[in-house]
């Protein structure tokens, strides 16, 4: 059967990410992962155009609306062609992760080609051991994290040994629908403008009434009633939404250029030091990284004492039968963190119960309220807003999401993957960012940062590596 449907109109949260991006902000996610082996690479081209049916929007491309007038659609690529989304590259044998980490970093910089598919892949060989790696990237609009790791589940295999191929697709069922003429574009676009702003308004009355029910029904030993503004003031929302975070060395106008350095730690370390201290693991996450920033912040010459750090921490709202679907269902926590507890055990406690005061007053939920609320205005406001998106100062010091990824093995052509270094886009005065993938029994720590404001993000990865083995000493210490 002929797929003339494969267009669908972005949400306002996905177009989000097209509006607000710039030159110096590109919103694209991605990762370097390494294979324990050479990839080969036209057998994984072939795998990844086998599979492009399970795949639609790996086909597609944006196409905005005349004057903005609707949120962009996703419209079939009439000249799609794989090979200007799959390439291959070497590293001078035998390369190290230094040449890996310079390399997938100008990979990763810039914006991507809005006039074809927004998705990426390189190949990468050279590296010492035989070993290969795989870089990549798509864009936010595309995906969030957990719908990121959905998709590499896809376009990666669970075996070593993995059934056939499927035939190739035959060309009438990747039929290109025709673009329409700009009359009905214009009609369509502010049918669809009219359309998400009542589903929009939709979700936020839903949302809101889910919200207050979820209140009236919790008991009175809750810790902050959220429905009190005073109360709310208890969790610190009130002094971030008001006053500026403190500027840290890394919080200035960002460049083009971007590096990707990384590090790994144990899964089974962590979760042994949550059970130990309390908390989740993302508790260990940010108290390991509060921890190395508040070292970097004093190897800058800069004083830690009474100054914070505010984390964007990205919180995924999808539930378990929103698996697979792509595009953006995410809210966020601000978290704001003290620079000048010394003692990881005490930085631990206090992280989290901040996250945990958070939690209960039901902050994420009530900022995506606040997101489909904006999604009531109109797109072209949307999109001129988004354009003018600036600040003299960063609204947060640095993003660290944590994302996770299937706990068994994934393969290409044959080849298991042993790492995968995640990757988070930064900008609007924010010269690093952090993301945490767990994957086969390993949490892997990817440190994205802007080189003209972090040259030396290196240091970094060695204070959160010392802060990791600091926290994880002393938790041995709790009885």
């Amino acid at each position: 059967m002929t797929q003339t449907l494969l267009t669908q109109r972005l949400t306002s949260t996905d177009a989000s990410f097209l509006y607000i991006e710039k030159p110096e902000a590109p919103m694209h996610v991605g990762s370097i992962s390494v294979f324990d082996g050479e990839v080969d690479f036209e057998a994984f081209v072939d795998t990844v155009e086998a599979k492009l049916p399970l795949l639609p929007r790996y086909r597609q491309k944006v196409v905005f609306a005349p004057f903005n007038m609707g949120h962009p659609t996703w419209e079939n690529d009439p000249n799609f062609n794989i090979r200007n989304h799959i390439h291959l590259a070497q590293i001078d044998a035998p390369g190290n992760d230094t040449q890996l980490s310079k390399l997938g970093g100008q990979m990763l910089s810039g914006m991507m080609n809005r006039n074809q598919p927004l998705w990426e892949i390189w190949v990468v060989m050279g590296l010492a051991g035989g070993r290969s790696a795989i870089v990549t990237r798509v864009h936010h609009a595309m995906i969030d994290g957990i719908s990121g790791v959905d998709l590499t589940k896809v376009t990666f295999d669970l075996s070593p040994n993995p059934p056939p191929l499927p035939p190739k697709p035959a060309p009438e069922s990747l039929a290109i629908s025709s673009n329409p003429d700009i009359t009905k574009r214009l009609i369509d676009g502010w049918l669809g403008s009219v359309e998400e702003g009542m589903k929009s308004w939709t979700d936020f009355q839903t949302g809101l009434l889910n919200f207050s029910q979820t209140m009236t029904r919790q008991p009175s030993s809750w810790l902050i009633p959220p429905a009190t503004i005073s109360n709310l003031n208890n969790t610190g929302m009130l002094q971030t939404a008001t006053t500026p975070p403190t500027i840290l060395p890394f919080n200035r106008p960002n460049t083009r250029d971007r590096r990707l350095v990384w590090s790994e730690f144990s899964f089974a370390e962590a979760r042994a030091i949550r059970a130990a201290v309390g908390g989740t693991v993302n508790d260990v996450v940010l108290t390991v990284l509060s921890g190395a920033i508040s070292q970097y912040v004093k190897l800058h010459q800069q004083k830690v004492a009474g100054r914070t750090l505010r984390v964007m921490v990205p919180v995924s709202m999808r539930r378990e039968e929103q698996r697979g679907a792509l595009g953006n269902l995410v809210s966020v926590l601000p978290v704001e963190l003290p620079l000048d507890i010394e003692d990881p055990l005490e930085r631990m406690r206090f992280v989290t119960k901040k996250t945990g005061e958070m939690k209960t007053a039901r902050v994420a939920e009530g900022i995506n309220l606040f997101s489909a609320l904006l999604g009531t205005v109109p797109a072209s406001m949307q999109a001129l807003l988004g354009s003018l998106a600036s600040s003299p100062v960063p609204v947060f010091n640095t993003v660290c999401t944590n994302v996770p990824g299937p706990q068994i093995p994934l393969y290409v052509t044959g080849k298991k993957m042993v790492a995968w270094y995640p990757y988070v886009p930064i900008g609007f005065n924010m010269g690093v960012g952090c993301a945490i993938m767990s994957y086969d029994q390993k949490l892997f720590f990817g440190l994205t940062s802007d080189t003209g404001i972090m040259p030396d993000v290196e240091r970094l990865k060695e204070f959160l590596e010392a802060a990791f083995a600091e926290l994880r000493e002393a938790a041995k210490t709790v009885s």
